[in-house]
């Protein structure tokens, strides 16, 4: 193999590489998750914000940037909000410039700011995604991701996970918005449990973010735990 169909493997490995980003705006689940290695960082939003009890504020956010990027996240996706979401936007992504994506709805107004941003340099997120053809306005501007949200599609009484394998297919056939750039990354929100995540893998898709009770869920495995504890206690000759 020549030195650049290498290269060009390497990338489409990494390419393909999973990703798991953690859904929490709560510094506690920061510290007890992303040490671990398994999470590339972390997304946030108001809503998440409120729950645990933290300002939106940026002054704040740039704090909380500030110890995400301590315990290891690569990347942080930080939801724009307000009357100027370019504005918002440009503030939030100057917090750190190349680990901030921009969070914006999928609506007129978060893509004209996503226009905008994208001109600029900073990389950015659509969310609040509920149907396929949204994924075309996300490649067309040229997003890095779009974030559909598979649990509230399907409490809307529709087929959450038919869906989101029609949003990957849609992405598997458009490629990149411009060369030189990846293609769009769906990334998976709103699950409800980890058999979502391992139905959603199956069918390849790879990028998801997830709650930390979906991550404790992972390795509540009764019989595994029952088998380390008879290891154990085998080891100790009980």
């Amino acid at each position: 193999m020549g030195a650049s169909n290498a290269g060009r493997t390497a990338a489409l490995i990494l390419l393909m590489a999973l990703r798991l980003l953690l859904d929490s705006a709560d510094p506690h689940a920061w510290a007890e998750w992303l040490p671990t290695g398994l999470f590339r960082g972390v997304t946030t939003n108001p809503t998440l914000l409120r729950r645990a009890a933290q300002p939106c504020r940026l002054d704040h956010l740039a704090a909380l940037s500030a110890q995400a990027l301590d315990l290891g996240a690569q990347e942080l996706h930080l939801q724009a909000w307000g009357a100027d979401l370019l504005a918002c936007g440009r503030d939030l992504a100057q917090l750190a410039p190349g680990r901030i994506w921009v969070k914006l709805p999928i609506t007129q107004a978060g893509a004209a700011a996503a226009r905008a941003l994208i001109a600029e340099g900073w990389p950015v997120t659509f969310t609040a995604c509920y149907e396929p053809a949204q994924v075309l306005l996300a490649s067309a501007l040229g997003a890095d991701y779009i974030a559909p949200y598979l649990g509230r599609i399907g409490d809307l009484g529709r087929d959450g996970h038919a869906e989101l394998r029609q949003m990957q297919r849609i992405v598997a056939s458009l490629g990149p918005a411009a060369p030189h750039r990846q293609p769009l990354r769906l990334l998976v929100a709103s699950l409800r449990s980890p058999d979502d995540l391992a139905r959603l893998a199956a069918e390849g898709l790879n990028t998801f973010t997830i709650s930390p009770e979906i991550a404790a869920a992972l390795f509540a495995v009764e019989p595994t735990l029952a088998a380390a504890a008879q290891f154990e206690r085998d080891a100790l000759g009980a």
